[in-house]
């Protein structure tokens, strides 16, 4: 967002990118805390933070970096032409829908992507209102749900990659360790296949508010 855009927009004080990250940082921090200190509480009144400014700030700044940025929606929008055009007044807008229950995503554009293999992958690009709404969900949740995981779980995790997972490898086959069998395997179109009731019932026992059970499971 452009620092010289109004700090006051949509009836809330808007931090600076900077400000908005340390806030959301320290919120993170300690969602994570309680979570792993009670792995049955079940957390809620959680959606006042979806629409809390530092967290769309964060969230705006998270769409609006990423390499997909570009790339437009259904609405044809990319994030350059909502920074020019309406600039943090989306955000007072998204916060508004968020905050009164009428916040409701769009139909996803719909786009066929080439795979490695020769095969081609359904990809559904979401409008850059719903990026950031997504991306603040994910600032709030994912603190919560990482104090779960174990620790031999690399897959889309903060601060964790493929090369990391690696190195776990080349250490447990290393001496004295030594072990000889390393298996790969892979869940045929696994996004596609998954359980949506399965999903919810995992975000359910973690996450009593009703209105960001919701937001998740809107399509």
């Amino acid at each position: 967002m452009s620092e010289d855009a109004p700090v006051n927009a949509g009836a809330a004080r808007w931090p600076d990118p900077d400000s908005a990250y340390f806030a959301v940082r320290r919120m993170q921090t300690k969602l994570h805390r309680w979570a792993t200190e009670d792995p049955g509480r079940r957390f809620g009144d959680l959606c006042n933070l979806i629409y809390e400014p530092a967290f769309l700030v964060a969230a705006w700044e998270r769409v609006s970096t990423n390499k997909g940025a570009r790339t437009a929606g259904i609405d044809k929008a990319t994030a350059a032409h909502v920074e020019l055009r309406v600039g943090i007044e989306t955000l007072g807008q998204i916060r508004d829908a968020l905050k009164s229950g009428e916040f409701r995503p769009v139909e996803v554009r719909r786009v066929m992507i080439p795979k490695t293999n020769g095969k081609l992958r359904k990809l559904g690009i979401p409008t850059i209102a719903d990026r950031v709404v997504q991306a603040s969900l994910k600032l709030v949740l994912e603190p919560i749900f990482e104090a779960d995981f174990k620790p031999c779980s690399y897959g889309f995790r903060p601060n964790r990659s493929a090369h990391d997972a690696i190195a776990e490898i080349h250490y447990f086959t290393a001496n004295p360790r030594s072990y000889h069998w390393v298996l790969e395997c892979g869940i045929k179109a696994c996004f596609d296949e998954i359980s949506h009731t399965a999903l919810m019932a995992r975000l359910r026992a973690r996450i009593k508010d009703k209105r960001i059970c919701t937001l998740v499971k809107t399509p």
